[in-house]
């Protein structure tokens, strides 16, 4: 579980020039009615395998509160493309 905080860590504190298309602008797509590539539903399964992992491995409601408002940033902020190739399984 270590390496997705880590993972986490590199996303709040990596910086950007200029917009990026998010895992929200995905998620305002799909419920657009706009068909998303294969690729892009793969960034979405594995932003929420990594979400919920993350939320699941909270032992307290503070971390768990903390970690939840993170997420929310990495949604609206990050690329799409850092979820298209981690393996968020376990």
């Amino acid at each position: 579980m270590e390496y997705k905080t880590d993972f986490l860590s590199v996303l709040l504190n990596k910086k950007t020039t200029g917009l990026v298309v998010s895992i929200n602008d995905l998620r305002d797509k799909e419920f657009s009615g706009v068909k998303l590539s294969l690729e892009e539903k793969t960034a979405l399964a594995n932003f929420d395998k990594y979400r919920i992992n993350v939320l699941n491995a909270q032992s307290d409601e503070q971390q768990f509160h903390l970690k939840y408002r993170q997420i929310q940033v990495i949604a609206n902020l990050s690329n799409w493309k850092e979820f298209l190739n981690e393996d968020f399984s376990s």
